[in-house]
C-alpha cells in the first residue's frame, strides 16, 4: 500500500516545481532511451533503488520484510555489459559473500571487473521507514550518490514501485526513473485496475469500486448479495495492496438481503468476522486504512479447479508493448489471498489466452502514459474443460513474479514465446522456473549466508552454468534471523525446476535437524 502520508510529504508548490522537473527528465529518458538499451557497450549507470515504499502498518505483517531489498540483487547481473555501472542502495550493508555468491555468475567477466562498476550505499538504517525516504534523510548519501554517476544524460533509476519520494529522490539526483509517474499511480489501484478492465471490455468479477467507508462497504456486500443471491463469500480490499495484505473476506452464511435490519447485520458481522489477510492486525485499524485509501468490494470467484495466473508487460519509453511472462502463481493463507510463489511459464492451456488479455490492459494503459514493467493478475476457472479467465488487479511496479524471471533471463540470455508459451534459450532448448519468497521454517534461524553457500555446494544445489539448471538464492540475508529465504528453480520443465524446490527444503531441513542435534549434544556434555 502507498504510505499514507506520501502525497503530503512536499508542499504544494515544491511539488509543482518537482513535478515539472521530472517530467524534463523523463523527457530527456525517452529521447536516450534507445541507444541506452540497444548497445550492451554504451557507458551507462544503473541507480537500483529495492525500496518498498508502502504502507509501514501493513508491511510489518510480513516477516523479514526488511530483506525484500535483496531481491532486486539480481539485477547485478547488468554488469555483464563491460561498460555498464550499478549503484545499489540497501538500508543496511549486504553481506560480501551475498554479492559475491551473484557475481560468480555473470558470464564472460571476471568477479574483479565487475567490482570495479559496483558501488553499494547502505544507509545503515534498519528502521522500518522506506528505503527511498531514509536516502532523502541523508544529504550526504545523496552527495555519494551523485559522485558514482559518471554521465547524468546516459543513467537512469531502477525502483520496486515509483511515488512520490522516488520522484522527489530522482529530481534531487538528475536521474530519470524506469517507472511510471506517481501521478498516474490510480490506474495501479484496485479502484483504477476496474475501470481499466471494463475499457478494455475483459471479463472481471462483478462488484464496486470507489468505496469509501465502512458504509460504501455494508452497501456494496447487500447490493452484491440481491443481485447474485447464490453468493457465498466477497472480497473486500483497499485500493493499494500488496501481497494480498490489504484483502480481507466476508462470509455470507446464511444472511437474508431481504430481512428489515439488513444493515445492521451485515455491519455487525462485517465488524465482528471479516477474516483479515494480514496476521494481527485489528478491523478498526483496517478500516481506518481503507477510508484512507478508499477500495473495492468483488465477489469471491468460486469454483472446483481454480488458478491464479498473471501476465508481466513492459511499456518502454518508444511507446512499445512488450509482453514479457506469463506465471501461474501459488496462493496461500486461509482465504487464498496471499502471494506465495510461482511457476513460468504459466499452463500452456491458457498461457496464449491471458497474455492476450494482458496486451488489451495494456494498450489502455499506454493511452494514459504508463511505463515501465507491471502485472495483471487473473484468476481462472475450469468449467466443461473451458478455461474463464476474471481480470483481478494491475500491479503498476515491480513484483514476486519480476526477479524470477530476470534471474532466468540474465543466466540464460533466453526468450518467452507467449503465442506457444514456452521459453527458449538460444540453442533451442526450453526452460522453467519454480520460485518462492517463502521457504522458511524457524529450524533454518542461525544459518548464516556463508553456511547457505556451504550447505547448497556440499549438496549439489546451486545453478549449474554447463547444464544452466539448479537452484538460485535470494533474501539470503533474512535466513539467520528469520528462518526464511527465497529461491528461484530452475528446470528443463516444470516438474524438474519442482524437483529442485523439493530437495532444496529436503536438504535445509537435514542441516538445521543435524544442527539442532549437535546443540543438544554440546549441551548435555
Amino acid at each position: 500500500m502507498l504510505s499514507n502520508n506520501n502525497a503530503q510529504h512536499i508542499p504544494t508548490e515544491e511539488q509543482i516545481e518537482i513535478d515539472k522537473k521530472f517530467f524534463i527528465l523523463q523527457q530527456s529518458f525517452s529521447r536516450n532511451y534507445e541507444y541506452i538499451f540497444s548497445n550492451d557497450l554504451a557507458e551507462k549507470t544503473v541507480i537500483i533503488i529495492p525500496s518498498l515504499t508502502l504502507d509501514e502498518e501493513m508491511l510489518k505483517t510480513i516477516k523479514g520484510v526488511s530483506h525484500y531489498e535483496e531481491r532486486m540483487l539480481c539485477m547485478l547481473m547488468l554488469l555483464r555489459m563491460p561498460k555498464t555501472n550499478v549503484v545499489y542502495l540497501s538500508s543496511v550493508p549486504i553481506d560480501s559473500t551475498v554479492i559475491d555468491y551473484y557475481l560468480h555468475f555473470l558470464p564472460g567477466i571476471t568477479g574483479y571487473h565487475a567490482r570495479q562498476r559496483l558501488t553499494l550505499l547502505s544507509c545503515y538504517d534498519a528502521s522500518r521507514k522506506s528505503l527511498t525516504e531514509k536516502i532523502l534523510d541523508r544529504p550526504r548519501l545523496i552527495e555519494r550518490i551523485l559522485h558514482s554517476v559518471r554521465n547524468p544524460a546516459m543513467a537512469h533509476i531502477a525502483c520496486f514501485n515509483v511515488t512520490n519520494f522516488e520522484k522527489e529522490l530522482a529530481v534531487k539526483l538528475n536521474v530519470p526513473v524506469f517507472g511510471t509517474d506517481p501521478a498516474l499511480l490510480h490506474w495501479g489501484s484496485k479502484t483504477g485496475s476496474r475501470i481499466i478492465f471494463k475499457r478494455a471490455g475483459i471479463p472481471f468479477p462483478a462488484g464496486f469500486e470507489d468505496l469509501q467507508d465502512e458504509g460504501d462497504i455494508v452497501k456494496a456486500l447487500i447490493d452484491l448479495k440481491k443481485n447474485n443471491p447464490t453468493l457465498k463469500r466477497a472480497v473486500v480490499k483497499m485500493n493499494d495492496g500488496f501481497s494480498g495484505e490489504g484483502n480481507a473476506v466476508f462470509n455470507y452464511g446464511d444472511i437474508d438481503v431481504n430481512d428489515s435490519n439488513i444493515i445492521s447485520i451485515v455491519t455487525d458481522e462485517l465488524r465482528n468476522n471479516l477474516k483479515l489477510v494480514a496476521r494481527n492486525v485489528p478491523y478498526q485499524l483496517f478500516l481506518d486504512k481503507f477510508i484512507d485509501m478508499h477500495g473495492i468490494v468483488e465477489e469471491f470467484v468460486e469454483g472446483e479447479k481454480k488458478e491464479s495466473p498473471s501476465v508481466q508487460i513492459r511499456i518502454n519509453p518508444a511507446s512499445e508493448i512488450a509482453i514479457i511472462s506469463t506465471h501461474d502463481q501459488l496462493l496461500g493463507g486461509e482465504s487464498g489471498q496471499v502471494y506465495l510463489g510461482a511457476s513460468f511459464p504459466a499452463d500452456p492451456d491458457y498461457s496464449k489466452e491471458i497474455a492476450q488479455l494482458g496486451n488489451l490492459v495494456a494498450t489502455e494503459l499506454l493511452k494514459e502514459g504508463i511505463l515501465g514493467r507491471f502485472a495483471v493478475d487473473f484468476l481462472s476457472v475450469k468449467n466443461d474443460d473451458k478455461w474463464l479467465h476474471y481480470a483481478i488487479e494491475i500491479n503498476l511496479r515491480k513484483g514476486g513474479t519480476t526477479h524470477p524471471f530476470l534471474m532466468l533471463q540474465f543466466l540464460t540470455e533466453g526468450t518467452y514465446d507467449y503465442n506457444n508459451g514456452v521459453y527458449l534459450m538460444p540453442n533451442g532448448e526450453a526452460r522453467c522456473y519454480f520460485a518462492s519468497d517463502n521457504l522458511a521454517r524457524d529450524e533454518y534461524k542461525g544459518l548464516t549466508p556463508h553456511d547457505l553457500i556451504d550447505i547448497a555446494v556440499c549438496n549439489n544445489l546451486l545453478y549449474d552454468s554447463v547444464k544452466q539448471c539448479g537452484v538460485m538464492f535470494n533474501m539470503i540475508g533474512a535466513l539467520s534471523q528469520y528462518g526464511k529465504l527465497g529461491v528461484v528453480c530452475i528446470g528443463r520443465n516444470v516438474e524438474e525446476a519442482k524437483a529442485y524446490y523439493y530437495k532444496t527444503e529436503h536438504v535445509l531441513n537435514l542441516e538445521s535437524m543435524r544442527t539442532s542435534c549437535e546443540n543438544l549434544m554440546i549441551q548435555f556434555l
